[in-house]
């Protein structure tokens, strides 16, 4: 974060200042963990602990001061606010204010219901190249994840990608108006956190607070998802398209998806780049790709150094579609760390692409979270999908998943193409069994299933 006396941070934040004037030079956390010198803590109330109980570890950690809900009897200066995330999304907005007033730094905000983790660290691997670049860790993109995430940035900053996600009505726009993006990013609106939040037309007015709020931004819209297409209404500054259909100016043709990784061809405005190739697996991550590829373009980037840092990246992120040994010669996708129908029915189509390449195909799968009504019939609808596409065997591991094995047990045309397992040691006692050499075996649920450590495990890699 940029130098600020402890007073100016009181006036931003609009709290009370208990305590000397000092300077904050480091970063700002609201993990005592994560402290270093110079630090400002954030003594946030959690849902298991509270941040007050903390705060004589982070002065030992190296904080020069806290942000605080009540008064806490340290000798570290304080901030009382009257709500701890408040005053850090203030202060967030206040710096990132500061900065671009300064003409430097450019801000890229994305939010789509698929993808954002992996865009993300896409832009981050190709503004890299060419300038100091922030980007979140891992997901980041709540009221809390969000700022700090923000507030790493500082004046040699030329780059700073917020990723924003969706926590119901009027998150978008919070984290928009934090940020104030330049350069505005909609990947997709789709059915994860349907349940949450009411339904398909409930998520896309959550996804477009983006585009309505985004003053002055420039426009980068997916133009083969429907929803965003219907953004453009409201979109007050320039789009800038890109997909598969033919009306993108950044989109890809002639897809081919290999365990050694996803090839396509690129088109932008008229010209062609044979032979693009990523590492990463998927035909979604091609979408990724684009969106990014579309954002330098905005920036005014050279685009063979934007492909060749996306070609260079050896994966989007730990646990999203990272290829790994498996036992016997097997081969795990690990692809747990999240779920949604949208991106289960995405990893089965790469699972069966692969397939058809001479490997036996087994997708293991968990518990899609946060579907709320919709949950019984996508689960079904899932384990129906992985039979259509066929796909060799289908092992369902969790009481949540149970309609997955159902669907699959249903559609199939013999006894025994999906197995149920209550625990993941069970399912990765029969897989451990099962897998031989040339196998596939697609690793895919919600996090909160914890299939990634399935995957792990499999793998032999420490979680």
């Amino acid at each position: 974060m940029i130098r600020l006396a402890l007073s100016e941070i009181a006036s931003i934040v609009e709290g009370e200042l208990l305590g000397d004037d000092v300077l904050v030079t480091g970063s700002v956390e609201t993990d005592s963990r994560l402290v270093s010198a110079g630090s400002l803590f954030i003594a946030k109330p959690g849902e298991v602990t509270d941040g007050h109980e903390f705060v004589a570890a982070a002065k030992h950690a190296g904080a020069v001061a806290a942000i605080v809900e009540r008064r806490v009897d340290s000798p570290l200066p304080q901030i009382l606010v009257g709500d701890a995330v408040v005053a850090l999304g203030k202060l967030a907005e206040a710096v990132v204010a500061k900065l671009h007033a300064a003409g430097r730094l450019k801000v890229i905000g994305i939010t789509g219901s698929n993808g954002k983790t992996s865009t993300k660290n896409m832009l981050r691997a190709v503004l890299s190249k060419v300038g100091n670049t922030v980007a979140p860790i891992e997901s980041y993109n709540n009221e809390v994840g969000a700022p700090i995430s923000m507030l790493l940035a500082d004046e040699q900053t030329d780059y700073l990608v917020a990723e924003l996600g969706a926590g119901g009505p009027g998150s978008i726009e919070y984290l928009t108006r934090m940020c104030n993006p330049d350069v505005a990013v909609e990947l997709k609106v789709g059915l994860a956190h349907v349940g949450e939040f009411g339904g398909i037309e409930s998520t896309f007015a959550i996804k477009s607070e983006l585009v309505r709020h985004a003053a002055g931004a420039h426009f980068v819209f997916n133009a083969d998802d429907e929803y965003v297409r219907r953004m453009a209404d409201f979109a007050a500054g320039e789009i800038a398209w890109f997909g598969l259909d033919d009306s993108a100016a950044v989109r890809a043709e002639n897809i081919k998806i290999a365990l050694a990784g996803t090839s396509f061809d690129l088109l932008i405005d008229g010209h062609k780049l044979q032979n693009v190739t990523l590492q990463i697996l998927g035909e979604h991550q091609v979408m990724n790709a684009l969106a990014t590829i579309s954002v330098a373009k905005v920036l005014g980037l050279d685009i063979p150094v934007a492909v060749s840092a996306l070609e260079a990246m050896p994966l989007a992120e730990r646990w999203r579609m990272q290829v790994l040994e498996g036992p016997h010669g097997s081969i795990v996708i690990n692809d747990a760390y999240n779920a949604s129908p949208d991106s289960m029915r995405a990893a089965l189509q790469t699972l069966a692409t692969i397939g058809r390449q001479g490997h036996r195909t087994i997708a293991v799968m968990g518990e899609m979270a946060e579907l709320g009504e919709f949950s019984a019939e996508q689960h079904d609808y899932i384990g129906r999908t992985a039979v259509r596409l066929n796909i060799d065997q289908v092992i369902v591991v969790g009481k949540g998943a149970k309609l997955i094995h159902m669907g699959a047990s249903q559609e199939g045309s013999w006894d025994g193409e999906s197995k149920y397992f209550d625990s993941i040691s069970e399912a990765v006692e029969h897989l451990r069994g099962l897998l031989g050499s040339g196998d596939v075996v697609l690793v895919k649920s919600s996090k909160s299933a914890e299939l990634r450590f399935l995957g792990d495990a499999l793998a032999e890699v420490e979680s």
